[in-house]
């Protein structure tokens, strides 16, 4: 294995997701005090999700709280509550390449601009025969690290 040409940093985000996010917010909002800080709704993605904050600067680990738009399409964001698991990388497109020649399994969509604004892919949640490394069931969001986190952080 050679070696790693970027660094996971921290945690990014966690992702929630349930039937029902006002629900969610009764106890990430109301009860633990988060702060929702913006929304974002996706028809492809399937999504209706409220951006919370946890901490300040960057240290903020976000916590999306997510209901689907239709119970019955795909993605199912309320299927599995802990929906994802968000990490900052130093260099996402270097860590993609990297990693994909390791044989690891990325979901469909490649390298994007996540909810957030940053750039985003996700490994996917099972390997198979072409690329046996998957997140052995947890979705993994990797996030490029914006230059104030990779100095904070780094």
């Amino acid at each position: 294995m050679s070696t790693k040409p970027f660094r996971i940093l921290g945690i990014q985000q966690i992702a929630i997701g349930g039937p029902d996010k006002q629900r969610l917010k009764s106890l990430w909002v109301d009860m633990l005090g988060l702060q929702v800080k913006g929304r974002f709704v996706s028809e492809r993605e399937n999504v209706d999700e409220d951006i919370c904050a946890l901490g300040q600067g960057p240290h903020a680990v976000e916590v999306d709280l997510m209901q689907p738009l239709d119970p019955e399409k795909k993605p199912a964001v309320h299927a599995t509550p802990l929906n994802h698991v968000g990490l900052w990388v130093d260099d996402l497109a270097k860590a993609v390449e990297w990693m994909t020649a390791q044989g690891v399994r990325f979901a469909p969509g490649g390298i994007r601009r996540g909810a957030a604004g940053h750039d985003i892919c996700f490994i996917h949640p099972r390997g198979n025969d072409e690329s046996p490394i998957g997140g052995e069931g947890v979705l993994i969001e990797l996030v490029q690290a914006p230059p104030e986190v990779v100095a904070a952080l780094g």
